[in-house]
């Protein structure tokens, strides 16, 4: 039983490799947008807040129109609490925007933190999936040196 669990361990490295993965590419993304992207005011529709007692969130309702006059609407856009309390009570945002990506509005206010929560996911990610291969490596080689 210990010998099938010690092969199931490596799951934890793959599952850490594809979250660091997972990041880097929404890192990625925010920074394109910001760099890329068409800034833009957004008008604010609405704040609400979720009060969980293990995470408390704040949703914002963005509308922007873009310069071309194409309208993109974001509703229930979730923000962690020490980010939406930056934007929250305000009418308008500045936003860079890039129709169509998976990161298609980056609040301008807000994106040095999320590029920064993103990123440090990221390289936690990657460095937990390397300490568990190292782990599950030793791990299932003592097995293997205890086979007759």
């Amino acid at each position: 039983m210990v010998r099938l669990i010690a092969k199931l361990f490596w799951g934890i490295p793959i599952v850490l490799t594809g979250l660091a993965a997972n990041q880097g590419f929404v890192a990625w993304q925010l920074k394109t947008t910001w760099d890329q992207g068409i800034p833009a005011v957004a008008e604010v529709g609405g704040f609400d807040t979720t009060n969980r007692a293990d995470v408390t969130y704040g949703y914002i309702d963005l509308s922007v129109t873009l310069p071309d006059g194409q309208t993109i609407r974001r509703e229930k856009m979730s923000l962690p609490q020490s980010l939406w309390s930056r934007v929250k009570d305000q009418d308008s945002l500045q936003v860079h925007v890039r129709p169509g990506e998976s990161q298609e509005i980056v609040i301008d206010r807000l994106m040095p933190a999320h590029w920064l929560i993103a990123a440090s996911q990221m390289g936690i990610s990657f460095l937990g999936a390397i300490l568990s291969t190292v782990l599950a490596y030793f791990w299932n080689r003592s097995f293997s040196r205890q086979s007759p």
